[in-house]
């Protein structure tokens, strides 16, 4: 039977009020944004604020980064200080997770943002990502891998150390404690 994608009264009405809470502490991230019209998008899209609420139970603390004028869109990113907790340890995507004999993750990032109804974040949104702050400067994230990388069996992740971001690559089968990925979502 497919997932409801659709939250309760309640729990719209606390994850509205999560979501404002973070909206006003982080000005510097939406400066010239005004949360009421995002309030009201948000209300009219219940399968984006089940995302949404997806995004914030995983650890993600989802905000809204920018606004796309030529598509009328409220752009969330993950922005977590680390990498979120909730998504750790998955390697890249599902045929990494089968090439796997033993020791497999419990899922893949590309799958669990496709059950999330969100997008994996490129290197270019990551690289804006930390424009707005420093964040995994512990932990590690999955990006958005060019499919010539892919082909290839590797798969590509971000950090932040030195007060520099870095691009790198594994084995798209790897996975860390340390690493889980951020996702973007449009409204």
């Amino acid at each position: 039977m497919p997932q409801k994608k659709q939250l309760s009264e309640k729990e719209t009405i606390e994850l509205l009020d999560i979501l404002q809470q973070r909206f006003e502490k982080n000005k510097s991230r939406h400066e010239n944004l005004d949360w009421t019209k995002i309030e009201e998008k948000l209300n009219l899209n219940p399968s984006k604020l089940w995302s949404l609420y997806q995004m914030e139970n995983s650890g993600g603390e989802p905000d809204v980064v920018d606004y796309d004028e030529k598509t009328d869109e409220y752009i969330f990113f993950d922005c977590s200080a680390e990498s979120p907790k909730g998504r750790r340890s998955f390697c890249y995507d599902r045929e990494a997770l089968d090439a796997r004999k033993e020791h497999k993750p419990q899922n893949d990032v590309i799958t669990a943002t496709k059950e999330m109804g969100i997008e994996l974040l490129s290197e270019e949104q990551y690289r804006y990502l930390q424009s707005l702050g420093k964040f995994d400067l512990k932990t590690s994230s999955w990006i958005k891998t060019p499919k010539d990388i892919r082909e290839l069996g590797g798969a590509l992740f971000c950090d932040r150390r030195y007060n520099t971001v870095f691009v790198y690559h594994n084995g798209a089968d790897s996975y860390y404690a340390a690493r889980a990925f951020r996702g973007v979502l449009k409204i």
